[in-house]
């Protein structure tokens, strides 16, 4: 199996019925080789966007040495403000959600209301880890998402003639 790169590129997914969304073929062959094998998809609440991301297991170790270094900075800079235990609940606050083998998996109503989720997912690749947006959100947002937005138009029209990029 080859190394991790990360997470690129950019797809949609129509809402299905009972909370089921699929995790589209690129996303869902990323998340499996960052998770080892595994078909578990982490997902949690952005906290700055209102948006979802995800991400695959390896990235649990990752955010432990991310909460030491905070934590360890917070020292150095004598931060009284900076809690570790408010800050760990939000870096491990995610889902670990399993998938099948066509990318299908429930996603909690909780996360779904907190995403704003409604008609469908756009995943938008951001290395790391990959947004997940309720295009009516994503039109919200500035300029500087004008990629992801015209790639998310885009996506979507080609879905509602029936056919996929």
């Amino acid at each position: 199996m080859s190394a991790f790169l990360g997470y690129s590129g950019q797809a949609w997914s129509p809402a299905g019925d009972k909370g089921r969304f699929v995790l589209p073929p690129a996303f869902r062959k990323a998340v499996k080789e960052s998770s080892g094998g595994a078909k578990t998809l982490c997902l949690a609440a952005h906290a700055r966007y209102d948006c979802l991301m995800g991400f695959g297991l390896s990235r649990i170790e990752e955010l432990h040495r991310e909460l030491d270094e905070e934590a360890a900075a917070a020292r150095d800079l004598k931060n009284t403000e900076f809690d570790r235990d408010v800050r760990a609940a939000q870096l491990f606050g995610f889902e670990q959600l399993p998938f099948d083998e066509s990318g299908r998996f429930v996603m909690p109503e909780y996360l779904r209301d907190l995403g704003k989720v409604e008609s469908g997912l756009y995943f938008q690749g951001s290395g790391k880890f990959f947004f997940v947006w309720a295009p009516e959100q994503l039109r919200q947002m500035g300029p500087e998402w004008k990629s992801a937005q015209a790639a998310c138009a885009r996506l979507m029209a080609a879905a509602k003639k029936g056919g996929g990029e």
